[in-house]
C-alpha cells in the first residue's frame, strides 16, 4: 500500500554498487505519484561568505522510511553502535551470567 505524502525511496541497483534514491510525492486521494525530484546538480561555491542552504529536508518519518529503505537494500551502521552493539552488548551480559550460575563452584 502506498501512503500519503512525501517518500524517499532507495533501491540497489543489482549491477553496481549504487544505491538509487527517488524522492516523491503521492497524492492524498487517487495514491499517485504527482510529483517527483529530479537529478541534482552541484553549484560551484565562488567564495567563502557564500552561504549555503541545506540541499534537503525531510521529516523525521520520512528520515526513519529511508533509514529502513536503505536496511532493506543490506546497508548496516559502520560503527556497530544502535541495535547491533546493543545485541553484542546483551550477549556478553549473557555469557558473564552463565558464568557466575554455572560455572561457579560449589562450596
Amino acid at each position: 500500500m502506498i501512503e500519503d505524502g512525501t517518500h524517499v525511496l532507495a533501491n540497489r541497483t543489482p549491477w553496481s554498487k549504487e544505491i538509487q534514491i527517488l524522492i516523491c510525492e503521492v497524492n492524498t486521494l487517487n495514491k499517485r505519484v504527482v510529483r517527483y525530484a529530479e537529478p541534482i546538480t552541484l553549484k560551484r561555491r565562488e567564495n567563502e561568505a557564500e552561504s549555503m542552504r541545506p540541499t534537503l529536508s525531510i521529516s523525521e518519518t520520512s528520515a526513519q522510511r529511508l533509514m529502513d529503505e536503505l536496511w532493506d537494500c543490506g546497508l548496516r551502521p559502520t560503527e556497530g553502535s544502535g541495535s547491533a552493539g546493543a545485541m553484542a552488548a546483551t550477549q556478553k551480559h549473557l555469557e558473564d551470567m552463565r558464568t557466575l550460575v554455572f560455572k561457579k563452584e560449589v562450596q
